[in-house]
């Protein structure tokens, strides 16, 4: 029998808080069990909170892979559509339904929970438990990435001022340092300023430790082994003729991979209708994959009969990335997709209303609209398309909110039909796992469909396209531009690494994420337009090229009031004003 939520003891319109608060939690070591996981291998890290020591993959092998799903969406809004409580949501549907399921998540970054997003952890009734641990330091993994991070930056500065060779170009180095908060006062700064003891003068500054380089290693490393050797692989700048240097060669990356021992290890944790849930790392969706750990997903994928995992954004980003660049880094084959939509964002992709971060949604987007929602229906039609584009069909879930009007669904419906997609309402935030039940058995159907016609994943590009094809393939293909324009230089840099050795590597666009464009103000599917690429960089550790099209900050700052300004605590000691 699948466990039922426990008693809710607050109002379904209560604050996620008080959600969070009221709900009890199970024991973490019958959570692990439910993973088929024991004794040493299940590290208890505090009331609900373990991590599980990497000999959990090779205990788990021999049990049969269960159904691997990726959770993306259409475009979103400045507020976001609900990716992460419906995979929650999703997973709690598969447990009434009477299926071992796990959910694998990014690990939520201070910058956002304290800035304009708040935290990361679900809502309503579909959350991951306990939420004030999760979105304010959980078990310290992201320190631990800023940790590394910024040995490797002290270690660069301090192989300048002694003159070590490899004999770094001051003017070339590229490994800023990071800090886990928004502030935009960091992003350039001048360093080693006072006499000759203090270092040599040079420009730097910092960026959010999710948009590390680290960061995004941690995720598709899948050993303390190969953790080891991409972190070796880091490139920190260029010496005088040019050439890479790397973290190997500074001497940093043996002592970057002990600090990084233990946030190797996945966090495990529960949601409030006790199913397991895998906690781990947090890259940057813009400039890196945006997606949750290898390790996390090969424990859970053995651990029962579903292992959902979410990708960052929207399907031309998020799930382009978990497609190409994290399943090539797997070599994990995804068995479905469910693709986030919602009333409000098809209504903003018909371009009649104006939607901003931090601000409260307009009245005119709320009222009942179902023309709106078709006009903006290209943008879900897209991507659609984009995830077909990879050899998958989509279940569209419906995130339903208070505001929705059942003529709005219904048109929500008629456009997935009209492309031969499913779409089923989900009320799991309302609801928790009884109101996702729909749309765990529509997952089901597409999965046994599929069993039937046969998998037909496959990758957006081959290993062994030229980079700068790859990139032209994902602007085209799945942004929809006509093509992409170089900046000067690039074309050439891309070459250089070709001969390197680097042309297997996939590639990420780190572009805008409010639009399939790379100007956030054209909304829905736009046409005629051409993707412009200023730079490009190399990721050797974490395995990818990027290429920066618009201009993307790797430092958030905070808004006029930030959700830090909000958090407090009460006469008992407890948090309020975490959202």
């Amino acid at each position: 029998m699948a466990p039922q939520a426990s008693e809710p003891a607050a109002a379904p319109s209560a604050d996620n808080l008080s959600i969070a608060r009221a709900a009890r939690l199970w024991p973490i070591e019958e959570i692990a069990h439910r993973l088929g996981l024991s004794g040493e291998a299940v590290e208890p890290y505090g009331r609900g909170i373990a991590k599980l020591d990497l000999t959990a993959m090779a205990s788990l092998a021999e049990r049969p892979r269960g159904r691997y799903v990726v959770v993306t969406s259409m475009t979103p809004t400045p507020p976001g559509e609900g990716k992460t409580t419906t995979a929650i949501g999703l997973v709690q549907g598969l447990q009434r339904l009477g299926h071992t399921a796990t959910v694998a998540l990014r690990q939520p970054s201070m910058g956002p929970t304290l800035g304009l997003k708040g935290g990361a952890t679900g809502g309503g009734y579909s959350q991951v438990l306990p939420m004030e641990r999760i979105n304010l330091h959980l078990t310290g993994d992201i320190h631990a990435v800023g940790a590394a991070h910024n040995l490797l930056a002290a270690m660069v500065d301090n192989h300048l001022h002694h003159r070590l060779a490899p004999e770094l170009d001051p003017r070339e180095v590229r490994w800023q340092r990071v800090i886990d908060l928004n502030d935009r006062a960091l992003r350039h700064l001048v360093m080693g300023l006072g006499g000759r003891s203090d270092g040599v003068p040079r420009q730097g500054g910092f960026e959010i430790t999710a948009a590390s380089e680290v960061m995004a290693v941690l995720a598709l490393a899948d050993s303390l082994a190969d953790l080891r050797r991409r972190l070796g692989r880091l490139i920190v700048g260029l010496d005088h003729d040019g050439e890479p240097v790397t973290a190997e060669q500074i001497g940093a990356a043996g002592a970057m991979t002990v600090l990084l021992k233990e946030a190797l290890k996945p966090n495990l944790l529960q949601t409030l209708e006790h199913a397991p849930a895998l906690i781990h790392a947090g890259p940057f969706g813009n400039i890196a994959h945006g997606n949750s750990s290898i390790v996390a997903d090969r424990i859970g994928l053995h651990a029962g009969d579903f292992l959902i995992t979410e990708a960052g954004f929207g399907a031309d980003m998020g799930a382009e990335r978990f497609f190409n660049i994290k399943c090539r880094a797997s070599g994990l084959v995804p068995d479905a997709a469910v693709l986030v939509v919602t009333v409000r964002a098809l209504k903003y992709h018909s371009s009649r209303h104006r939607v901003m971060p931090g601000q409260p949604l307009p009245a005119s987007l709320l009222g009942e609209s179902p023309d709106e929602v078709r006009e903006g229906g290209a943008n879900l039609l897209k991507q659609i398309d984009n995830v077909r584009a990879h050899g998958l069909t989509p279940v569209v879930a419906i995130n339903a909110f208070p505001g929705d009007h059942p003529s709005e669904h219904a048109a929500i419906r008629e456009l997935c039909a009209s492309v031969g997609v499913r779409a089923e309402v989900s009320t799991h935030v309302r609801d928790g796992g009884e109101g996702a039940m729909a749309l765990a058995e529509a997952l089901i159907s597409a999965i046994d469909e599929a069993d039937t016609t046969g998998n037909g994943f496959h990758f957006l590009y081959p290993a062994e396209m030229a980079l700068a094809e790859k990139i032209e393939r994902i602007a085209t293909r799945l942004y929809g531009a006509e093509g992409v324009d170089f900046a000067p230089g690039t074309r050439e840099r891309l070459e250089t690494w070709q001969r390197q050795g680097y042309g297997a590597y996939p590639v990420c666009i780190a572009k805008t994420h409010m639009s399939l464009s790379a100007d956030p103000k054209r909304l829905g599917a736009p046409t005629g337009w051409r993707l412009p690429v200023r730079e490009v960089r190399l990721s050797a550790g974490a395995g990818f090229v990027y290429a920066l099209a618009g201009n993307i900050l790797t430092m958030p700052g905070f808004s006029a009031s930030p959700a830090a300004t909000r958090l407090d605590i009460d006469e008992d000691g407890e948090t309020v004003g975490l959202y």
